[in-house]
């Protein structure tokens, strides 16, 4: 399947909530296809849907040579933290310490609309639970501490690929319910 373009910090896409799978069918198994590959293709350890620019609940990951996908996942995390280094496919070139839950159970679907199961912690509990961030609009400098916060403010609006045009908006090659995207 085509590798998508990635959607950069500043496109409104980012910030919009994702809606829940209701069709499991080819539609969605193309999408889980295009996100895998293009999640592969910029070697990222996880990509949402919305960052190609398609407002549904679906991600993608790859940690420690396992890939896999989620679709419409909730989460249940442990009270356990972990601190280390997160970046993002949609803000390039950045790495900043954000806090996250140890380890998380998530519950889903896969594409054939199958319920799954995952449980991981440290790496893989990172990947699950920023890209389930990312389908309710929220970033990983969103859960940075205010310091920290606004250091990455300030690297994304001296970054080359910050402002330097509007976001691109293409036309998604996958159904987006008339959100918009």
């Amino acid at each position: 399947m085509p590798v998508q373009p990635i959607r950069l910090f500043g496109d409104p896409v980012l910030r919009t909530r994702a809606i829940e799978v209701v069709d499991f069918d080819a539609e969605l198994r193309r999408l889980v296809s295009d996100l895998t590959d293009t999640m592969l293709e910029a070697t990222g350890a996880g990509l949402a849907a919305p960052q190609i620019g398609v407002g549904q609940r679906v991600f993608t990951w790859n940690v420690d040579g396992e890939v896999g996908h989620l679709v419409n996942p909730e989460l249940d995390l442990s009270e356990d933290v972990q601190d280390g280094p997160e970046g993002c496919l949609s803000i390039p070139g950045m790495v900043f310490d954000c806090r996250r839950a140890l380890s998380v159970v998530a519950r889903g679907f896969d594409m054939h609309g199958e319920p799954v199961l995952i449980e991981g912690s440290e790496k893989l509990a990172r990947a699950i639970q920023h890209e389930t961030d990312h389908l309710d609009g929220i970033l990983f400098v969103d859960r940075l501490d205010a310091e920290g916060r606004k250091a990455a403010m300030r690297a994304i609006r001296e970054a080359e690929w910050f402002g330097v045009s509007a976001p691109t908006v293409k036309v998604s090659p996958h159904r987006t319910h008339g959100l918009g995207f």
